[in-house]
């Protein structure tokens, strides 16, 4: 059983790594096929379609997401570092080329040509992520320790869009560097002790 689950990984990583370089029309399962090694029929027996497989993938996605949010919130206390580290995680990723870019902001990118159930899950990782850092800018205005221009939420949108645009920068100019030079100004305003 673990072969079964780890091909399924395999396959799910492989897809990750070619939706980030070319978006959800920029692979096909043949591709999957030769970095993974693996026959086109093998991806069908983990997942029946494409939509299958970007679904699972987003999915995961949101999962993995969520519990890396989860872990900013248990162990750091103060909202102005947790959006701190936020950033630190997505300018690591995005230097190192781990990560360099969220799948769902790509995607969100493609959304009027993402089937249905793509899409949804897509939605739902900035619903959730609009969520998290909405909290984040309440508890942050409460204690004295954000200052914010707008409501908290109207923050939050512009925080995400921010970072997602520091992401297409960085890729734009071929410099991880870009995303720190656009975020930065970011923190420093939202500092309650500038």
């Amino acid at each position: 059983m673990t072969n079964v689950s780890s091909t399924a990984d395999d396959i799910l990583a492989c897809a990750r790594t070619l939706i980030i370089a070319g978006g959800y029309n920029g692979f096909s399962y043949a591709d999957i096929a030769d970095v993974v090694g693996i026959r086109k029929p093998s991806i069908h027996h983990h997942f029946a379609s494409k939509v299958d497989l970007v679904r699972t993938l987003v999915s995961r996605y949101r999962e993995e997401a969520a519990a890396g949010l989860s872990a900013i919130e248990r162990n750091i206390p103060d909202p102005g570092v947790q959006l701190k580290s936020y950033l630190a995680y997505w300018e690591a990723c995005i230097k190192d080329a781990t990560a360099p870019f969220c799948v769902c902001a790509l995607l969100a990118s493609e959304l009027p040509l993402l089937p249905e159930e793509v899409a949804l899950e897509v939605r739902a990782h900035f619903r959730a992520l609009a969520s998290w850092l909405t909290s984040v800018m309440e508890r942050g205005k409460r204690q004295g320790r954000l200052q914010l221009a707008g409501t908290a939420r109207v923050e939050a949108e512009g925080f995400m869009a921010t970072v997602h645009g520091a992401m297409l920068s960085a890729r734009a100019y071929g410099d991880p560097k870009m995303f720190g030079v656009i975020t930065r100004p970011l923190l420093e305003r939202l500092s309650a002790t500038r």
